[in-house]
């Protein structure tokens, strides 16, 4: 179950196949790729197909400017084990720097540790200077570096884990 969560500006509704018209752009933008573990998409029909497929160990939410429908961006968690998910996220380039990606954020952890998670962990490649200040300015720990964790379209990658506990959020 993916339930609609609110913040001041924004809303997070359950993200569908239909999104991808409206996060192609960011989808298939390089630099707003840059990180992700696949390269950015080309066709819009790939992207609403990866919207499309089912999977069950993860929700993801659409971010949409309170009273609008169309995404700019969305946030997901993934079910790692009991009381452990880890996060991702992804914002149109022209929400970055009005503090978007951490009210969107602000809800999805407000409501995750309401859910009775214990732990929520981000995985960050260590030159994704934006993302990491981000999950700081949350309140997320640095817990360790993994070595050629990923393949990814821009080589093999070290990762950063950020982890914050309940008892550590402060909404």
């Amino acid at each position: 179950m993916t339930p609609i969560l609110h913040s001041a500006r924004l809303t997070l509704r359950p993200r569908v196949a239909d999104d991808a018209e409206a996060l192609f752009p960011t989808m298939a933008d390089a630099e707003a790729m840059r990180w992700w573990s696949y390269p950015p998409f080309t066709q819009v029909e790939d992207l609403r197909a990866h919207f499309g497929k089912a999977h069950p160990d993860w929700r993801a939410w659409a971010v949409t400017w309170r009273g609008e429908d169309r995404a700019i961006g969305f946030v997901a968690a993934g079910q790692r084990r009991t009381g452990v998910s880890e996060i991702g996220y992804l914002f149109a380039r022209e929400t970055w720097g009005q503090g978007v990606a951490r009210e969107a954020l602000t809800a999805l952890l407000t409501h995750l540790f309401a859910e009775g998670q214990r732990r929520v962990f981000a995985d960050i490649d260590p030159d994704n200077a934006p993302s990491i200040g981000l999950v700081e300015r949350l309140g997320f720990v640095l817990e360790g570096r993994l070595r050629a964790e990923w393949e990814t379209h821009i080589g093999v990658r070290d990762t950063l884990i950020y982890g914050l506990l309940r008892d550590e959020w402060r909404a």
